[in-house]
């Protein structure tokens, strides 16, 4: 079945002498893989440079149910980058959204809406000139919305704790171990007021930003089987004072 939709690259890796495994996010078919011939020539129609991780395309492949590597025919840029390849903090976060959406988008069947989602928070990253430290915190939580584990907040208290295994607040202590002392659900509580146009606002310490990070890493670990740590991490928890 001949299919024109618009993509998201999420990871590319070579594959012999002459091809790419490309694994995208699209909007009409959800998460496919595909051979990519590598090309000869800076004339090819699959240019090499559209397969960085995150770029936007339009794309055009023949898929079919059975193979594992769909074919891919053609492909264009459907948005360039302004500043996201010209800036090292936007580039990291670029980066670390790409391994955790390899992961987290592991199995993702089409979703309209969390394709739009992710095309608009990468546009918005890269339209945005300051303020932007606290975006992969933002864009992990209001994206867990589209995966059902969303937190629920209305039985927030000031002092209650926060259950990651039912995403709820509670003032009783769970008998497993998998929940947040009062302190790290307030922060919960704080990032789920965040969204692009005010993170900004909301100022907050590198180690702050990081334990909230590997907080929300752990929560996604709880809800997606296999869910692994990130390489990417490393390099993002030293970005911003």
């Amino acid at each position: 079945m001949l299919v024109k939709t618009e993509a998201i690259v999420l990871h590319a890796i070579k594959f012999g002498e002459s091809r790419l495994i490309v694994d995208m996010f699209t909007r009409e078919v959800g998460r496919v893989s595909f051979a990519v011939p590598i090309p000869k020539t800076s004339k090819g129609r699959l240019k090499k440079q559209y397969f960085q991780p995150m770029t936007l395309l339009e794309v055009e492949c023949d898929i079919r149910q059975r193979d594992q590597l769909q074919k891919l025919k053609d492909a264009r840029l459907l948005a360039a980058y302004a500043s996201i390849p010209f800036s090292p903090e936007k580039l990291a976060l670029s980066l670390f959204t790409a391994e955790f959406l390899c992961h987290a988008l592991r199995a993702e069947q089409q979703n309209e809406p969390l394709f739009v989602y992710l095309y608009d928070s990468m546009q918005w990253l890269d339209m945005i000139e300051t303020g932007f430290a606290n975006f992969h915190l933002t864009f992990l939580i209001r994206m867990s919305r589209f995966l059902g584990f969303y937190p629920n907040l209305e039985d927030y208290v000031r002092g209650c704790i926060f259950d990651l295994r039912t995403a709820t607040f509670s003032l009783q202590v769970p008998t497993h171990r998998d929940f947040l002392q009062p302190d790290d659900a307030q922060r919960i509580h704080t990032l789920m007021r965040m969204d692009f146009p005010t993170m900004h606002l909301f100022r907050l310490s590198r180690q702050e930003r990081n334990r909230i990070t590997e907080v929300l890493l752990h929560y996604y670990q709880l809800h997606i089987p296999q869910f692994p740590e990130l390489k990417s991490l490393d390099v993002l928890k030293e970005l911003w004072t």
